[in-house]
């Protein structure tokens, strides 16, 4: 069994050097003079709107497995990407977010709130605009992709379902930006779902987010079919695990959210320390991620006395003071 260091951590990537910092949930980022802007994948695992723990080595997979996708669907979306400085980071285009982020949902799946199958299963039929049939069981195939947009949470807020009528009375988007993000959602879910099917994968949902540029033009932003953003299942056991109504085998973050969710509802009560051996197992799971979406082996990069001292010294030449 491969061994996990847990001391090659990165729980911050706070570096006073860098000019005009924002931390979100995993990223800490920097707006460069130039109008570029640096983002750093940490370590942190986001889930329920909150901080879990830190997994060793989960910014490097999730940046480079972002990097294999923007290669491989550049023909569909312009993306934000420059460089790669270093394993965890990304300079990029900065960008304005759009207010609305974009879900595309293959399954009848999911566990949080805003989940169509945590809806479904109150009674819910009608929801992002479309309508759904009776009948449907837990992580069955919906007839075809769908859109599920929400609205974009900035600092720590919580994301509210949308439809299309409400995004466009809402002026959230103009018509032309909806046609454009949908599109473009809809034909990079089904790349996705084509390049993981000859890898033995499932990719069952995932969340788009999108930016304009200074030129008004629309870029693809932050990841693309990581397990941050997205949920996979294994093929092979998927077809028993449906039959049997239990959960088909995976390698996204369900892994520890469904660890908290046995143990507490997290959206009203404190969640418990994840223990080492769940925070080990989800490090795994990343990297075992990682090599079987790409079908290329994981190289961790060890140089440097830590992490964030071999980001320091990739990015020296960034640095405004």
């Amino acid at each position: 069994m491969r061994q996990i260091d847990l001391s090659r951590s990165l729980p911050q990537a706070r570096i006073p050097e860098l000019p005009n910092p924002y931390f979100g949930k995993v990223r800490d980022c920097y707006d460069l003079p130039d109008g570029t802007r640096l983002l750093i994948s940490s370590d942190r695992i986001s889930a329920f709107d909150q901080i879990l723990a830190v997994i060793p080595w989960k910014g490097q997979v999730l940046t480079q497995l972002a990097r294999y996708w923007f290669d491989a669907t550049s023909d569909i979306a312009a993306n934000h990407v420059i460089s790669y400085p270093d394993p965890n980071v990304v300079l990029g285009k900065r960008l304005t977010i759009l207010p609305v982020e974009i879900v595309v949902r293959g399954y009848l799946a999911g566990t949080t709130s805003t989940s169509i199958l945590t809806r479904y299963k109150t009674g819910a039929r009608v929801m992002y605009g479309h309508t759904l049939p009776d009948g449907l069981r837990d992580n069955q195939a919906l007839p075809q992709a769908i859109l599920t947009p929400t609205s974009k949470a900035f600092d720590g807020g919580h994301d509210e379902p949308l439809t299309a009528d409400e995004i466009l009375a809402s002026g959230l988007l103009t018509r032309a930006q909806w046609d454009e993000v949908s599109a473009k959602a809809l034909a990079l879910f089904a790349r996705g779902q084509e390049m993981s099917r000859k890898q033995g994968l499932v990719l069952v949902d995932t969340k788009y987010e999108f930016g304009t540029d200074v030129d008004g033009n629309i870029l693809l932003a932050d990841e693309i079919h990581t397990p941050d953003s997205s949920r996979y299942w294994i093929a092979e056991g998927y077809q028993q695990a449906f039959e049997s109504g239990t959960r088909p085998p995976s390698f996204d973050k369900d892994v520890i959210r469904s660890w908290v969710v046995a143990r507490c509802d997290p959206y009203r009560d404190p969640v418990p320390d994840i223990p080492l051996e769940m925070i080990e197992k989800t490090a795994l799971v990343y990297i075992d991620a990682f090599e079987a979406i790409t079908g290329q082996p994981f190289v961790p990069d060890t140089s440097g006395a830590t992490p964030l001292d071999r980001i320091r010294t990739n990015l020296t030449r960034f640095f405004t003071r």
